[in-house]
């Protein structure tokens, strides 16, 4: 029997980060479990707050003092059990995050909300009309209700058939129909065309007996774009579907969410859970619920999904693995990729990586044999490879032309419009001038609450910071001298729209990214409009980059490929090699032949050389070779400890005692490398000062505690003016 609890309470404070004993009353013994969301007194106070169980004891610690007990149990759902609470666990160490951090984040906010299951009433059959009632029209609703018993409740029944109110209000009143609650899932029941498996050539067939019958528990399908990754990824979750096992499949963007839909729903039918952060609250209450309840056995979504909570879990995807998305950028900032395999772990599931650019990491543990890998290298119809044809635009300039296109890229779009194919133009910026500045005194319009450049958008004639939200209206003279001379320098996707329209009357465009894409459907209704062909050239920023499959697409326009590379981050390389490659690999999916044109003021960039050769492993070779020299990752951990604050000199005052006390901390570790301290890249976002030091080197757990212990104790007493981000190898030092 327990009789006591260890709770984590809802409270953000990092000072009561931690397990609290808390005793279990006699009238709750055996109904407070771990998993159960409770009330208990908290603080000198005995304010009633929320708390989660992660532990029961049978006996307290003989050190507890002034023992307090559970006040109420919240709700009757479990939570979580002991599997997640070994997650929890993991994470906290891991990435040095709260365990209320890593509670919230494995539960949707309806959960967390005590929202309940929608309810709507029904209609069913009781006996037969008879007498006075067995008339046509009455005959007729209840034949109806009959042959799709609970499917209709009384206005969609009236509106389907046109049967008025009062006659099934009649039948009701008279107990041949009676009204049920019945829960309804608020999820889209898009019934989607069938998709046929296909025969797995070769290459595919090996990779697939290769996982299936492999004693490994990490795979990396390292295939070429077009290789038929998607149906191995099909086949394989039928196997396991067949053995009665739960099974996830992970996306990194939202936009890979439809076309992943369209072909498992198309092969496996409706009953398939999804979960990403653009559906509503009860969405995604409605998905977890199906997914707690064994309803569904099979989850596809973005990297919040890898928390689902399946009973029975057999193997997890993970496709286009080497994308930035898998790791989180706000707390707990986990690596999807680490947490699937740590969940794969517990469940004795496998973990599958495919993509056609691994990312640095993963492709250095498929070398050393921690990841079984497995390489496709040629499509799997067959299809050629796009040519790849990289401009100089420096040339250009010589040449005197100041397009956004170049002469060969203006000339292909001309020639592909005209035979009727579809273009793909790619840059990884949006808006229309990425900077508005006066060419008499150099003035740049800023974010007042930014250190950032403001975007001007057309479509609205406003300019916009891309980090805050923050709008101001440009005016027609210099702010800061009067001057006329003000300009609109840079391209963004808005600016290559009107470019197109402009050199190419009459096409019809679609432009894909944050902007076009804020509602709820918004990238399906894109997606699917240009695979109908409503339009001929796609423009967007990287969420065209991913997966995306268009039969008809014959040519890539890559307008900036400098744009990643000129980032001063250590990932940039690796960054652009990837982009330009899955970029690339949207042309020439099918029996006609692709081209991509690759504007470049950097031809000789080895990322560039080597994406234009399709050939990872000579990227792979000079990367890893410079990350090595640099002690950067794969080669050591990366821990950036990021301090927030209104306040700039409380802030550059406390980020400098946290680094001298570091400093102390690894005075006899040679290994350990202290960057900084100094301000961030984007040095102010939203009104919030930045400042950054990073530490380099091998970090075990009790290393890791210690740092995060030197960094709770310097913001002990000014922890509610200074906002603390850690970050385990984070994805950029921006």
């Amino acid at each position: 029997m327990f009789n006591y609890a260890g709770i984590i309470v809802n409270n953000e404070s990092i000072m009561v980060d931690k397990v609290f004993t808390y005793g279990i009353p006699e009238g709750l013994v055996n109904h407070v479990n771990i998993g159960s969301k409770v009330k208990v007194p908290f603080g000198k106070g005995n304010k009633k707050i929320d708390g989660y169980v992660i532990e029961l004891y049978e006996n307290a610690s003989d050190n507890i003092q002034r023992l307090k007990y559970i006040d109420s149990i919240v709700s009757a759902n479990i939570l979580f059990g002991e599997k997640q609470v070994k997650l929890i666990k993991f994470m906290k160490e891991r990435y040095l995050c709260s365990y209320l951090d890593c509670i919230r984040v494995m539960l949707p906010s309806g959960i967390l909300k005590n929202m309940a299951s929608k309810l709507e009433q029904r209609l069913y059959t009781a006996k037969a009309p008879e007498g006075n009632l067995y008339k046509k029209n009455y005959v007729n609703i209840y034949q109806a209700v009959k042959h799709n018993e609970g499917l209709y409740n009384k206005n969609r029944l009236s509106n389907e058939f046109g049967f008025s109110l009062s006659s099934i209000n009649t039948l009701i009143k008279h107990q041949i129909l009676i009204v049920k609650q019945q829960k309804i899932d608020r999820v889209s029941d898009k019934i989607y065309e069938r998709y046929e498996a296909r025969k797995l050539n070769n290459n595919q067939k090996i990779v697939y007996d290769s996982i299936c019958n492999g004693r490994e528990d990490k795979y990396l399908i390292h295939g070429i774009t077009g290789s038929g990754k998607t149906e191995i990824y099909l086949q394989l979750v039928e196997k396991n579907l067949k053995e009665n096992k739960d099974c996830i499949v992970l996306v990194p963007e939202i936009s890979l969410t439809p076309q992943m839909l369209e072909r498992f729903k198309g092969r496996f039918g409706n009953n398939i859970s999804v979960f990403h952060s653009r559906m509503s609250e009860g969405e995604r209450y409605d998905e977890w619920m199906r997914v707690k309840e064994g309803r569904t056995k099979l989850a596809i979504g973005a990297r919040s999904a890898i928390f689902l909570p399946f009973n029975n879990l057999g193997l997890i995807i993970l496709d286009e693995e080497h994308d930035g998305s898998y790791k989180s950028e706000s707390n707990p900032k986990y690596d999807c990729r680490e947490v699937a395999e740590f969940v794969a772990g517990n469940n004795q599931a496998k973990v599958v990586y495919g993509t056609a650019t691994p990312s640095m990491e993963t492709y250095y543990r498929a070398k050393k044999g921690e990841v079984r890998l497995l390489s496709i290298n040629s499509r799997a119809d067959n299809a050629k490879l796009p040519e790849v044809t990289v401009v100089d635009m420096r040339d250009e300039l010589i040449s005197n032309n100041r397009s956004i296109f170049s002469r060969e890229l203006h000339e292909d779009i001309r020639n592909n419009i005209e035979q009727g194919n579809q273009i793909i133009l790619f840059l990884n910026r949006r808006g229309f001038s990425p900077f508005v500045s006066c060419r008499s005194c150099g003035f740049v319009y800023r974010c007042r609450q930014c250190d950032i450049s403001l975007t001007y958008h057309r479509e609205d004639n406003m300019l916009h910071c891309h980090y805050c939200g923050y709008k101001e209206r440009p005016k027609n003279t210099c702010p800061k001298c009067g001057s006329k001379y003000i300009k609109y320098f840079g391209i963004g996707t808005e600016k290559v729209e009107e470019a197109v329209k402009k050199y190419f009357p009459g096409v019809k465009t679609l432009r894909m990214d944050m902007d076009t894409t804020r509602g709820k459907d918004s990238y399906i209704n894109i997606y699917e409009a240009f695979k109908k062909g409503e339009a001929q050239v796609l423009i967007g920023t990287q969420m065209v980059s991913k997966g995306l499959d268009f039969p008809n697409v014959t040519l890539v326009g890559i307008l900036a490929a400098d744009l990643t590379l000129n980032l001063p981050d250590y990932k940039s390389a690796e960054r652009t090699f990837q982009l330009i490659t899955q970029v690339s690999g949207r042309a020439g999916r099918s029996s006609k032949e692709g081209k991509v044109v690759v504007q470049t003021y950097s031809p000789e960039h080895y990322s560039i050389v080597s994406s234009a050769h399709s050939n990872y492993e000579e990227f792979y070779n000079e990367e890893i070779g410079i990350r090595k020299s640099m002690e950067y990752i794969p080669f050591n951990d990366i821990i950036n400890v990021n301090l927030n604050s209104l306040n700039e000199k409380l802030l550059i005052d406390t980020i400098r005692k946290v680094y001298d006390d570091l400093q102390i901390l690894f005075q006899h570790d040679k290994n350990v490398h202290i960057l900084g301290p100094c301000p961030c890249s984007i040095s102010k976002i939203k009104e919030l000062y930045r400042w950054q030091i990073i530490l380099k080197g091998k970090f075990d757990i009790d290393t890791k505690q210690r740092i995060k212990k030197v960094v709770y104790d310097n913001l002990k007493f000014v922890y509610n003016d200074i906002k603390l981000n850690l970050d385990v190898n984070p994805n950029t030092l921006i």
